[in-house]
């Protein structure tokens, strides 16, 4: 980390790096952050969380500029109502797949839900029954998923794809689905695991990497004035595009072996300890 002098942006992940495990950023984290960004960092939030359920962190840290959500697949200038652009989305999942993925969904009686770009005649996300995964992901991210036939929504005039797909199962039966998506689309798509139970289906093109390296762009910055820091596997094309990685102790075991560092978990505000350490000598 010698080099570490030439950092101007910080691209965090949200759960599992500087989130807690009750859902809540330390008072400790924040506090680090904001004065990150006085010595003039720029904070980047790189989360597969959607605008909606990671506002609460953007808006206690602070942060503004270029934010990467859905792992990449949307990129907003925060806060909206100062900046007013249009969220840039690299590439939407064509509906086809988001088709073969509800055909998944009920051969396998497993939950799966979608994402869309916000429109009128469309809900955000949509899924097809309630259950415990719907439960489990609105007590996680606070989003309601709506119901509804996604097979008649996929025929709304002017939809023109998804931000992603979702399936919430058990890793084995994870397992069991990525083959047949993609022996169905190959490199058409992108598949990642973000949290243990989410298993996420976008575009090709798509990726927090991707989509850092675009919210670098906007800022003017290079990918080796950026230090990345993440715990799962969505994290892995940040890593090889930011100049620098660091990875939680808690972090998967690939994505400790991927990255510079390794600091202290999430639960003892391992991310915030670091910066704070960097800071002190500066």
């Amino acid at each position: 980390m010698k080099d570490f002098s030439r950092i101007k942006a910080v691209a965090l992940d949200l759960d599992g790096t500087i989130v807690l495990p009750d859902n809540s950023l330390s008072g400790y984290t924040i506090d680090v952050l904001q004065r990150c960004m006085k010595r003039g960092l720029k904070i980047i939030l790189c989360t597969g969380r959607s605008p909606e359920a990671s506002e609460k962190y953007r808006a206690a840290i602070g942060a503004e500029g270029p934010m990467v959500y859905f792992n990449g697949a949307e990129i907003i200038d925060m806060p909206v109502e100062k900046w007013g652009n249009p969220p840039q989305y690299p590439a939407l999942l064509p509906l086809e797949v988001v088709d073969f993925c509800v055909d998944i969904s009920r051969r396998m009686g497993v939950y799966f839900q979608a994402y869309f770009p916000e429109a009128k005649d469309v809900p955000r996300l949509v899924t097809e029954k309630t259950s415990a995964e719907w439960e489990m992901y609105f007590k996680h991210t606070g989003t309601p998923a709506s119901i509804c036939d996604i097979r008649k929504s996929l025929e709304t005039p002017g939809l023109v794809g998804a931000i992603k797909g979702m399936f919430l199962t058990d890793f084995e039966t994870q397992e069991k689905i990525r083959p047949l998506l993609l022996e169905r689309f190959g490199d058409r798509i992108y598949t990642t695991r973000t949290l243990v139970t989410f298993l996420e289906v976008m575009a090709n093109g798509v990726s927090k990497g991707v989509g850092l390296q675009k919210a670098l762009n906007r800022l003017g910055l290079g990918a080796d004035t950026t230090i990345a820091f993440g715990d799962e596997e969505n994290d892995l094309p940040m890593f090889a595009f930011a100049g620098f990685n660091a990875a939680p102790a808690n972090a998967k075991e690939k994505v400790r072996l991927a990255a510079d560092i390794v600091v202290g978990a999430n639960t003892e505000d391992g991310v915030a300890m670091f910066l704070e350490e960097w800071l002190k000598n500066e």
